[in-house]
Parts: C-alpha cells; structure tokens; sequence
C-alpha cells in the first residue's frame, strides 16, 4: 500500500463539509453516501463510472470506473472519521486486497474484447477529505 502523504500516489484531494444529518444515517446508508460521493468526485475528475456494487467471490467492488486512457478502474471506498487508528487508506490490510482482486478477476471474465489495462484506486474520506490514492495496491501487493 502506497503512503498516501507521497505526493505522487496522491491523485487529488477535496475537502468537505460534514454537517449532521436531520437524522443518524445507517451504516448502509452512509456507505452509500460516502460511495457515492467518491463516484462524483471521480466523475468530475474525468472518470466514468461502469458498475457498482458488485458482488463477486466473496466481495464487493465498490465501483469500477473508466478512465479515458483506456484504463479500467477497480476503486475501494474508505471512510474513517479520523486517522486515529490508522485512517481510512490504512484499514485495507492485505485480505481485503486479495478479495477485491479476485472479485476484478472475476468482473473481467465478462469483459468482451481484448482485455484493458486495470488499476486499483482508493478513495479515501477522512474528517471531511476527499482522498484519491491512484493505482494504490498492484496485483502482487
């Protein structure tokens, strides 16, 4: 796992304004909204999104993107309220990297056509930033 304070691992940040809902939102819920506040951020950053919420082998892509390089992109959303216990990019331990690059294994198999180049994105959300770790984990990581 890349460090996300390396300058070139860091794809872009935002902040944003974490003000309390009407109500306490679920832990389903909120996954939602962090998910799909991580697929807009990537949107505006030129990625297209594909699918979502994939289950496959055991877990879940949370989005797979395109990006205009011809790129498939595999993206794990994390969000933490702080780095206290080691932050949000850090809470991916190597299993839960095996599983996400099985479950891309697994999307691909239904890919038509010569086989794309992929990546392993990270979208990081910690009190209020937005963080994009770029090609965060390898196939071998």
């Amino acid at each position: 796992m890349k460090n996300p304070d390396d300058d070139d691992s860091v794809g872009a940040r935002l902040h944003i304004d974490s003000t309390a809902a009407p109500r306490p939102l679920s832990k389903t819920e909120r996954g939602a909204m962090y998910e799909r506040l991580a697929q807009d951020f990537l949107e505006r950053e030129g990625l297209q999104c594909i699918d979502r919420n994939v289950r496959l082998c055991g877990a879940e892509l949370d989005r797979v993107m395109w990006d205009p390089r011809g790129v498939v992109v595999f993206v794990e959303v994390r969000a933490r309220r702080s780095a206290r216990f080691g932050g949000a990019a850090a809470s991916i331990d190597w299993k839960k990297r095996v599983r996400i690059r099985r479950a891309a294994s697994a999307w691909l198999w239904r890919w038509r056509g010569a086989l794309p180049r992929c990546r392993f994105d990270v979208v990081a959300i910690e009190g209020g930033e937005v963080t994009w770790l770029r090609d965060a984990f390898g196939e071998n990581d």
